[in-house]
């Protein structure tokens, strides 16, 4: 089984889409269970809607999942288990002042005190936490991305696993829940290897002992606002194209650059992932962004502004050479059915088109209709052209109006308006 983990606490890291996206896709590959996690335990930072919103983003993608949680669900197992490691000696009640516990490394102040001390400080009502006692011996991590790397007990040290107010910390919740929900495979950003070398190291002293498959892929550099998910649909990215990106991020064999999740089920191994730190590039994406929505069906593709015409998704697609998302496309198409200005240099040649186009019959060709405008209008000034296009697309450049203008006669009379 595998799993994506998100917190609460702020807005969604095309980074941890990355690794959502990962998780799912192997899921798929060994037809395994894929579940979400929405790890919650940090009450204070939590922002209120932001469980729904990672879900809703996760449906963008078509992300299906058998099963979703929140943490704080299971608060009384993480808190059994800590006590349990208590009694075992392989945790140790802490006492120091607020500033210590949070200091890394750990001090060592309170390392020696017995367990017996646990039930004395709660009846005086001392402030306290409990920390794991840190390992013995290094821990080896055989990564399926970063080879095999080892850590140190002085890495790992004397973190807590329950803060004074008795809640799990992320490390020691996670680690529980890894176990209870049978996790069997971890794809995860690399900033969390120190981590996974905690949680295995709680696993461990709880017994757990089933075989675990871990994967640490390279953190995404290199961007501010665009590496938030959310940023990148207010741009009019697609999701297809993010994930046909994210999936493309450090791939050194990849079959062809432009491809959908269920394409990359079939070929994409974790192993031909770089372990380098993959740097965001806004322009590859625009590239990529621009040739899914080349590949959406017409008719689909008119859908997205407000139409059910295949004739406008073609028009669509005539200003792809010119833009790359749904914002820069709608740039170019709402001019089109807007209300025309009849301001400025061509106005008046704009207005005498207008009254030629509302009494003319329909007309089939470009050729033949380019035709009758001029004939009937009288004009035959060099910037009968200009105004031309000015009424037919609200823009004074574009494509050929031989082009757009089959795609747009059934329209005619709205267009010129």
């Amino acid at each position: 089984m595998l799993r994506f983990a998100a917190s609460p606490t702020g807005d969604m890291h095309i980074g941890d889409l990355r690794v959502a996206i990962l998780n799912y896709l192997v899921a798929q590959q060994r037809q395994e269970p894929f579940t979400i996690r929405i790890d919650d335990t940090q009450k204070a930072l939590n922002i209120e809607g932001k469980d729904t919103e990672i879900m809703q983003i996760l449906e963008k993608f078509a992300l299906i999942h058998s099963s979703v949680f929140h943490q704080s669900e299971h608060l009384h197992m993480h808190q059994t288990l800590a006590i349990r490691l208590l009694e075992d000696d392989k945790a140790f009640v802490c006492t120091c002042t607020e500033d210590a516990k949070l200091d890394s490394p750990y001090s060592g102040c309170c390392e020696n005190k017995d367990k017996a001390e646990h039930a004395k400080l709660r009846e005086s009502g001392t402030a306290f936490v409990l920390r794991m006692k840190k390992p013995i011996n290094s821990l080896v991590i055989q990564d399926l991305i970063q080879g095999e790397k080892t850590v140190t007990p002085e890495e790992i040290d004397s973190f807590i696993i329950l803060d004074t107010e008795g809640n799990p910390t992320p490390s020691f919740a996670s680690a529980c829940d890894d176990m209870i929900s049978g996790i069997t495979t971890l794809i995860l950003d690399k900033k969390h290897f120190l981590e996974t070398a905690r949680q295995m190291h709680i696993k461990e002293q709880l017994g757990f002992d089933a075989q675990m498959q871990y994967a640490h892929v390279a953190s995404v550099s290199n961007c501010e606002d665009a590496c938030l998910v959310q940023w990148l649909f207010e741009q009019g990215f697609i999701p297809d194209a993010i994930i046909n990106y994210l999936l493309l991020l450090g791939n050194t064999q990849v079959p062809k650059e432009i491809f959908t999740l269920p394409d990359a089920i079939a070929w994409l191994k974790l192993a031909n992932i770089s372990n380098a730190s993959a740097k965001f590039d806004l322009e590859k994406l625009r590239y990529i962004n621009r040739e899914h929505l080349k590949r959406i069906e017409d008719k689909q593709l008119s859908s997205l502004f407000g139409f059910a015409d295949t004739e406008v998704g073609q028009l669509i697609k005539l200003y792809l050479e010119e833009a790359s998302t749904i914002n820069e496309l709608a740039l170019k198409i709402r001019p089109i059915f807007a209300p025309k200005v009849f301001e400025g240099a061509y106005a008046e040649e704009m207005k005498v088109m207008q009254k030629v186009i509302m009494d003319a019959p329909m007309i089939h060709t470009y050729e033949d209709f380019y035709t009758y405008v001029m004939d009937k209008s009288g004009l035959k000034s060099e910037n009968s052209d200009i105004a031309l296009r000015r009424l037919l697309t609200g823009a004074e450049q574009g494509p050929a109006l031989s082009d757009i203008y089959p795609l747009i006669k059934s329209y005619l009379l709205e267009v010129a308006s």
